[in-house]
């Protein structure tokens, strides 16, 4: 018989939620029962998404009034600052899959620190597994409490965490140049910051002072061998709706070169479905990755032998929420890892 899970989604009708009722809809072992909103209530979701076609009649609800007791899962799709107010109500009575940034830090104080927010089940950050499924896998099984990896993190940390493992880059002095499309802002997001009659915009914002450095530096500093890890962040707004480049230039250890990165890597390329490379005579674009799982990765000399330059592309509502929710998921509950996922 066909294990079956009865899914809610909190936050169902944002970017990220109706990704997750897109891939969840597909899923043979879940069951939605609850399209949980903050601002669309008691309308159906194909007003909302027409494309959505197995739950098109289903009705949307207020987020405050999901019964943790008619479902196994909740899957929580809400922006940081909410999420941890409704995990004091359902912990350890439902498995929670978070995808906002409120359980994926370990310090308190650096959470408050860069969200300016205080946290109302601090007692439980412990409690969650950081859901980067390339990475924790074997804590994920069976595993009740996932945070879900931040969209610029997923990028980042795929390709660095086996480099600084195997100790073939210099933890310091990495550059971390990233690209995301305007979905990642949220539906709040002001369209003519990207686009007006005559052309398109393009900049950066919250260079070196991105809310996800903190992620990004408590994860590196767990896979590598130094004392420290010095990294410098900028990140950029497409006008694309969704995916995500993130161009990462390092100094290489002494003695290692181009094909030792490509052999490292090519260890969790092997190992991971949905991490893919791209040869030198391959492209690496946003249409490879855009509606998949993936990472996709490609690797390019530097002028000087000494260094490094990493290309990581995924799409920031898929690998980067959505279908990393999904995965994390899957290994949870030990169904094939790739299940309703396009890779």
């Amino acid at each position: 018989m066909t294990k079956k899970v009865s899914v809610a989604i909190l936050g169902s009708t944002g970017f990220v939620g109706l990704e997750l009722v897109k891939i969840l809809s597909k899923h043979p072992n879940v069951n939605i029962v609850f399209f949980g909103t903050e601002n669309n209530p008691n309308t159906l979701l194909k007003d909302i998404d027409p494309t959505i076609k197995v739950y098109d009649n289903s009705v949307t609800q207020l987020n405050e009034t999901f019964d943790y007791s008619k479902a196994d899962t909740v899957f929580m799709a809400l922006p940081h600052g909410i999420s941890h107010k409704y995990v004091k109500s359902f912990y350890d009575k439902i498995q929670i899959i978070d995808l906002s940034a409120d359980f994926r830090l370990d310090d308190i104080d650096v959470y408050e620190k860069n969200y300016n927010e205080k946290h109302s089940a601090s007692n439980l950050l412990s409690e969650f597994q950081y859901g980067l499924v390339e990475i924790y896998r074997n804590f994920l099984v069976n595993k009740q409490n996932i945070a879900v990896p931040g969209c610029y993190p997923t990028s980042v940390l795929i390709p660095l965490i086996p480099l600084l493992q195997n100790e073939v880059i210099d933890s310091k002095n990495i550059i971390i140049d990233s690209k995301s499309g305007y979905s990642g802002a949220g539906k709040k997001f002001d369209l003519k910051n990207i686009k007006n009659a005559d052309d398109y915009n393009f900049y950066n914002y919250n260079t070196n002072s991105h809310r996800h450095i903190c992620e990004i530096k408590q994860e590196l500093m767990k896979h590598s061998k130094s004392s420290d890890v010095l990294f410098s962040f900028n990140p950029h707004i497409l006008p694309n709706f969704r995916g995500m480049l993130s161009t990462i230039y390092c100094d290489l250890m002494p003695g290692f070169n181009k094909t030792d990165v490509i052999n490292c890597l090519n260890d969790i390329v092997a190992n991971n479905e949905f991490i893919k490379f791209k040869n030198d005579d391959q492209r690496a674009d946003f249409f490879s990755i855009q509606n998949t799982n993936n990472c996709v990765l490609k690797i390019f000399d530097h002028y000087d032998s000494t260094k490094i330059i990493l290309v990581s592309l995924i799409d920031n509502l898929v690998k980067g929420a959505a279908g990393q929710a999904v995965q994390s998921f899957n290994v949870s509950h030990d169904f094939e890892e790739n299940i309703a996922l396009v890779a």
